[in-house]
Formats: structure tokens, sequence, C-alpha cells
């Protein structure tokens, strides 16, 4: 379980592509406190650490994976959002993320208003049904609040301190990005199918 409360970016550093999947190795600034098996969501997907060293991490990415996610077209040097698994006495600052990509999403907008930014975003169809203004979403991992949603795009608001923390400062119109809806609606959805 995560926030969506972003702590570092990372580097990808390499990439090694096997008959089994795909293992990237990213930099992060908390490698020291690592352990094997230990979960971290990297933008968004939660994996798992399966080596480590002093500045650098290697993580296995099924195919199932990258069946969900845009990781089949990372590259090194590319950025990632890092945010290890939430402890049980920590405090919860976004909202409850599971780490589950739902799909991929595209930057349709990106308009700096005074020192904030407003991003837009186009969901899949599959996944319009539980989007609603004010409510929570996860988009490459960040907690963020739908402020406008209609005809499938919803727009975010972003404080400069999430832009410039984050992946978002790097991304344009036409970007993927990884979304994960509030998985309190689909809880609802699966509570309430048969009384339709």
């Amino acid at each position: 379980m995560f926030t969506g409360i972003v702590e570092a970016t990372g580097e990808v550093v390499s990439i090694e592509d096997t008959d089994e999947g795909r293992r990237l190795r990213v930099t992060a600034p908390f490698c020291d406190e690592l352990e094997h098996g230990q979960s971290v969501a990297i933008s968004g997907a939660c994996l798992t650490v399966e080596t480590f060293d002093d500045e650098t991490f290697e993580l296995f990415l099924s195919a199932e994976t990258l069946e969900r996610t845009y990781f089949d077209d990372v590259a090194g040097g590319d950025h990632v959002n890092l945010e290890r698994a939430l402890p049980a006495d920590g405090r919860l600052d976004g909202h409850f993320v599971q780490g589950h990509v739902d799909g991929v999403g595209e930057v349709t907008r990106v308009e700096q208003i005074g020192g904030d930014w407003t991003f837009g975003f186009a969901l899949p169809d599959e996944l319009r049904r539980y989007v609603v203004e004010k409510g929570s979403i996860a988009i490459d991992g960040i907690s963020l609040t739908v402020a406008e949603f209609e005809d499938g795009e919803f727009t975010v608001a972003i404080i400069p301190a999430t832009y410039e923390l984050t992946t978002l400062s790097e991304k344009s119109i036409g970007d993927p990005v990884h979304l994960e809806v509030d998985v309190v609606a689909k809880y609802v959805e699966s509570l309430t199918e048969g009384y339709r």
C-alpha cells in the first residue's frame, strides 16, 4: 500500500530484456535503506526490489506489468517517480494507492498559471466510470485530485512542490502516464453489481 506522496525521482540506468520479462536498474537516494523483497512504486507500479547497492536497485517487470504500463518504452536516462510502501504506523497524506496500474493515459494539456500548473489527461474508456470531479486519482504514482472531468478527459492542479519533485516537470502533450483510479470506486461497483 502506498500514499501517492512521491519521495524522490530516480533515473533508469540500465535495462535488460529476457524471455521472461524486463529488468530495470534505477538510482535512488534511499538505497542504503532498502531490503531484498521490499515493495517500491516506480511511477505508480508496485515492483519488488531484487538486488541493490549503495546507489541503485534492480526490479523485474513481468509480461503482465509490461502489458499494463508504458515500461516497454522506457529508456536509459528516463526518470521515474519513487515511493516506498507505507509502514503500518505511517501517515496517510495522500490517498490509498495500491500500486496496481489500471491503464495508460495521455497528457493532453500543460499550462502554467502563475506559480501553479494545470495538466489535462485523456482516460481510457474502461476507466471513465471510476473518475469523478474532486475524486482521487494517481498519475504516475502521484496522489492528485480531479479538478474537472468531461468527455473522457480530466484536469488536475499541480502545486510548485509537486511539479519540481516529480516527473511531471518533464511531461509534454502526448506523453503517456500510468493511471490508478480510486480503489474505493472499484469496490463500490463490485458490491452493488447485483442491485442495478
